[in-house]
């Protein structure tokens, strides 16, 4: 199942989504990768999901990548005793430990940590930003607060603090429970929500193990302002513009997306855009033409992927959302104007290794001869996200032994990643590639193809050969 594209496509799965019949449908309407959202569900449906994944991957021979995303500390209110209040700009308001129900006048928040942050001045954003706060006092259980944006409170309603690192990390104890889950089921990424520094990804490494890849949402500013750093430590990256766009102004956003997605590209690191891409196909049959500009923007900035959360999740009409984000894909990738964009910037310049400077040669080859596609030998995947990170108009072929990196490589722009043996010897390399490449409708008899390997073949990350070949009738 070829796709006719470069940029891959995630879908959420949850109750409009969970029928095999329905994650088959996803599939073949164009979703690459499947996210498991462990903020919902309980652990026995994620089990099933999967297990649907895994059968439907065997029905159709292609490797399917699935995505954990863990909850992350998600902060919040507690209750209040009439359920829900209005606040009045301008009012006061205290928040404290107390566990006694709210009123209009006060609220508990159960998080000792957040007060310890806290200092005159610091902004609280609570309901996804809706009701905001300014700290005029605090102490380490309390906080006197003046309202600024008023607006309805109700129970558990999320709590942001963008101007502050807080000192708690990024996994909690449902988090590592949830994380062990998804290893022993064997998902391919875990995806680490409200990052602030670099040192939570090192922790969740260290429970990974190289299980999984690591994938790092960027939902808190402190973890822009360190955007390097964890680019270095993450496999991959999400621009989760969802609490993102609630911790900063919404003109900052599409900024902060387009710099996270070059930096991405420079490192050679997948990167996602998430939230909200096309949010009105929860409810409607089509998007607005603003969200289909939203996913097209995305496109043509070089993305990985892009994702869809409620649309095929709890939406009315999930494949109809999948096909839609695939038309609008494929419509941006044969303009003209896309392919110039890619290299404009130069955004992904070889760095001085023998696997970049094969990687840059194998997409100069393949425009200089009209290579019909690039097909990269790959063990650990390192090889193939070299050629990825070039952008080739060629198409490309990640031939690998491992089933757990071509899961891995689904998520990855351009790829199409193929399961096969190992090869020994230079004659098998050229034959395999050649007869995958025709088996797999890339390139016809009589054209060409560029192939890049390692020697010794089976080495992870030496990628030091380059050879042209025939499709041969």
């Amino acid at each position: 199942m070829r796709r006719q594209r470069s940029a891959k496509i995630v879908a959420t799965l949850g109750p409009a989504s969970s029928a095999p019949e329905t994650i088959a449908a996803l599939f073949r309407a164009g979703v690459d990768v499947f996210r498991l959202n462990f903020s919902h569900g309980e652990r026995r449906e994620h089990q099933a999901r999967i297990e649907a994944i895994r059968a439907l991957e065997k029905e159709t021979g292609r490797p399917i990548g699935i995505l954990a995303d863990l909850q992350g500390p998600k902060l919040r209110l507690g209750t209040f005793a009439d359920g829900k209040v209005r606040l009045k700009s301008g009012t006061h308001f205290r928040l404290d430990l107390s566990r006694k129900p709210g009123d209009a006048k006060r609220a508990p928040l159960p998080h000792p940590e957040i007060f310890a942050a806290l200092e005159s001045g610091t902004e609280l954003l609570l309901n996804d930003g809706n009701v905001r706060l300014k700290v005029e006092s605090c102490g380490d259980r309390f906080a006197e607060t003046v309202v600024i944006d008023g607006g309805e409170l109700s129970d558990r309603k999320g709590v942001n603090v963008p101007n502050a690192v807080l000192p708690l990390g990024a996994l909690t104890e449902k988090d590592r429970g949830d994380l062990l889950f998804a290893l022993d089921a064997g998902v391919d990424w875990i995806a680490l929500s409200f990052v602030q520094r670099p040192e939570d990804v090192a922790e969740a490494r260290k429970l990974v193990a190289n299980r999984a890849g690591i994938m790092v949402k960027l939902e808190k500013p402190a973890a822009v302002h360190r955007l390097a750093e964890i680019i270095d430590l993450s496999d991959a990256l999400m621009v989760a513009r969802g609490d993102l766009g609630v911790e900063m102004p919404p003109e900052d956003v599409p900024p902060v997306q387009k710099q996270v997605v070059q930096a991405c590209r420079l490192a050679g690191k997948p990167v996602i855009v998430a939230t909200q891409m096309l949010e009105s196909m929860v409810h409607a049959a089509v998007p607005t033409r603003a969200e289909a500009s939203d996913v097209a923007t995305a496109i043509y900035e070089g993305v990985d992927a892009v994702m869809l959360s409620a649309e095929t999740a709890a939406g009315e009409y999930p494949v109809e959302a999948v096909t839609m984000m695939d038309r609008i894909v494929r419509r941006v990738q044969v303009d003209p104007l896309y392919n110039a964009g890619l290299h404009a910037d130069a955004a992904a310049r070889p760095e001085h290794t023998s696997s970049d400077a094969i990687s840059a040669a194998a997409r100069q080859v393949a425009h200089t001869i009209g290579a019909a596609a690039i097909c990269s030998y790959t063990t650990s995947g390192a090889t193939a996200l070299r050629a990825a990170r070039e952008r080739p108009g060629a198409p490309i072929l990640a031939l690998t032994s491992s089933l757990q990196t071509a899961r891995k490589l689904a998520l990855v722009w351009g790829l199409h990643c193929v399961h096969t043996r190992d090869v020994t010897n230079f004659s098998d390399m050229v034959n395999r590639a050649t007869s995958i490449a025709h088996r797999e409708g890339f390139a016809e008899r009589g054209q060409r193809i560029v192939i890049t390997a390692g020697v010794p073949f089976g080495t992870p990350g030496a990628t030091n050969v380059l050879r042209i070949a025939w499709i041969e009738g």
